[in-house]
């Protein structure tokens, strides 16, 4: 893959027994061909768009990349602030000051450590919507540059069933509604990948080796339907 990464940091899992170290990824910089245009990526997260337990190289950031890079004479110049763990008003402190810049495409995927670690849900409202503001002005205040990913469903795992109930699903699901209403709202695109993870006890599969994260298919099932919306807004 060509893909240049220009930044990933990230920690290990929001489950609470798990170990807080940071890690911080080394960059992997490719020269693109003289006949090659570069398009910016920046995709902002937590550990549904780091990969956590999967390599980089599997997460469905990197596996858009490749798949932009494979199907277009383009290269992708892909910066990832996302962090697992993340709730977000940690994210809105990751962006810090970056108030425009011109992105050609940014996705967001933000809010199950909001449900996991209970907090009020007008705090996602009210942090969702400025993340999401945050987002269209980083891509040129151009909001079809922008796509927003429904949060997984983690109650569809070996950790959901051991350690909850379908009180999860209800509560992602309100996370979900009010991210595709505000989305509809700014004129933003939301895309469904929950029901592809709510497969993950009858297609165990679909689930990472720590029995909790989306595995490298799942991931590659979020790029089958991310690619096409995103196709349409690059040039050949």
């Amino acid at each position: 893959m060509h893909y240049k990464l220009t930044l990933i940091i990230f920690l290990f899992s929001f489950i609470p027994s798990c170990s807080q170290t940071e890690e911080i990824r080394s960059e992997q910089l490719v020269d693109a061909p003289n006949n090659q245009e570069f398009i910016t990526y920046l995709a902002l997260g937590d550990s549904y768009t780091v990969g956590k337990s999967v390599d980089f190289d599997n997460s469905f950031p990197a596996q858009l990349s490749t798949k932009i890079e494979e199907n277009k004479n383009l290269q992708v110049n892909t910066s990832v602030i996302a962090q697992t763990g993340w709730r977000t008003d940690q994210l809105i402190s990751a962006t810090g000051s970056r108030e425009s810049a011109d992105y050609n495409l940014v996705t967001l995927l933000i809010g199950v450590n909001n449900q996991f670690q209970s907090r009020p849900f007008s705090q996602y409202e009210n942090e969702f919507t400025e993340l999401l503001n945050k987002a269209i002005n980083l891509a040129g205040n151009e909001a079809n540059k922008v796509i927003i990913l429904s949060i997984p469903d983690y109650y569809y795992t070996p950790y959901g069933q051991s350690n909850g109930d379908d009180l999860i699903s209800l509560q992602l699901d309100k996370y979900n509604n009010f991210a595709k209403s505000i989305a509809k709202e700014k004129g933003v695109t939301f895309l469904d990948i929950t029901d592809i993870t709510r497969k993950g006890l009858d297609e165990p599969e679909l689930v990472a080796d720590d029995g909790l994260h989306p595995s490298r298919l799942a991931y590659e099932k979020f790029v089958e339907r991310l690619y096409p919306l995103v196709s349409t807004r690059l040039k050949d």
